[in-house]
């Protein structure tokens, strides 16, 4: 057996019996203490999560590749932003993203906060020349100035700042609890069928719960802002290193321009995976069952047969939770003039 397969195996072992690793989604996320929630603030953050006037060109709004209407992503391999450009990487799914400790794939934003204001001045994402630039068109809109105001009774006018805190407020709304697995650990032991139980107990088996623990199936014992990283490929060489072109994006090295970073990843949650293919970072994976098998081999290398794959499959199906109702806000209006050029 190869040794690091060994020893993630035995890793497993330690908590079998009782599933500790395993945990149900709480009802609510971590709030972090200067950004206390407040229903006009998370108005506020759903009216600019939904408008696409904080992008250059108006077209491309945060739901816009985090459809919140759907599973949180967009549905492509990689995100689209302005002019039609295509990113490196694949939306991650905003549903439970306040549970991760980092966001990003490479977990170069270190809260909710901060990886609200990232995207405005990308230029393939949403392309606004600066963040001074983007509160010039807040402050255009009476109805913004008065939306903040609210949400933000201390502050004279808008702020960039404030705007990353209520993105961020209405995001920490985004939960999908009382999956089948949570009703299931919470007691209903008919929430899941053989298969999915079946499921379960092999992913501790082979070790896959050594990286995916917690409340997010994403790590656990990590605090706000310090990442859960991986490598990915862990154990390189295999077929689908080439097949789904798995190295040539170095992940948290990109950030940090540490050798040891080069193709690590912050550790994905398994919430909700059933429903937000394509899969991995590229979005080069089309299938869940693909996914499983890439996953068994390049990080424990293990090369599954196909009932194994069906139940671990049946329980990741187990993970897709409820989604709270979403409704599309109405925006504050311009009078007399566009905020926007012509795309």
């Amino acid at each position: 057996m190869h040794l690091r397969k060994f020893l993630l195996f035995v890793l497993s072992l330690g908590s079998f019996s009782a599933y500790a690793e395993f945990k149900t989604l709480p009802a609510e996320a971590p709030v972090p203490t200067d950004n206390p929630q407040s229903p006009s603030k998370i108005e506020l953050g759903k009216m600019l999560y939904f408008d696409p006037r904080l992008s250059v060109d108006g077209t491309v709004s945060c739901n816009s590749c985090h459809n919140v209407m759907l599973d949180g992503g967009d549905g492509r391999p990689v995100g689209v932003g302005v002019r039609g450009q295509r990113g490196g990487r694949g939306s991650p799914t905003v549903w439970n993203s306040a549970f991760h400790t980092v966001q990003f794939w490479d977990g170069r934003a270190a809260s909710l906060e901060e990886q609200a204001l990232g995207p405005l001045t990308n230029p393939i994402e949403m392309g606004m020349p600066s963040h001074d630039a983007v509160m010039e068109r807040i402050n255009k809109i009476p109805g913004y100035v008065q939306a903040f105001k609210k949400a933000f009774p201390k502050d004279v006018s808008p702020t960039i700042q404030n705007l990353g805190k209520a993105i961020a407020a209405y995001e920490r709304t985004l939960i999908t609890p009382n999956s089948p697995f949570d009703k299931y650990m919470k007691g209903n032991k008919k929430a899941m069928t053989v298969q999915q139980i079946r499921g379960m107990k092999l992913v501790q088996e082979i070790g896959c719960t050594s990286c995916h623990t917690g409340v997010n199936f994403a790590g656990d014992g990590f605090k706000m802002g310090e990442g859960h990283y991986q490598p990915f490929p862990q154990i390189p060489g295999s077929k689908y290193d080439r097949q789904y072109d798995l190295t040539s994006d170095k992940g948290r090295y990109e950030v940090t321009k540490k050798d040891e970073d080069k193709n690590h990843w912050r550790v994905p949650t398994w919430r909700n995976v059933a429903i937000t293919a394509p899969y991995f970072h590229n979005g080069k994976v089309k299938t869940l069952d693909e996914a499983v098998r890439v996953m068994a081999k390049t990080q424990l290398d293990m090369d599954l047969k196909d009932d194994q794959v069906e139940d671990i499959v049946s329980f990741l199906n187990a993970l897709t939770g409820e989604f709270p109702k979403q409704t599309i806000p109405q925006l504050p209006k311009t009078s007399n003039f566009s905020l926007t050029p012509e795309p």
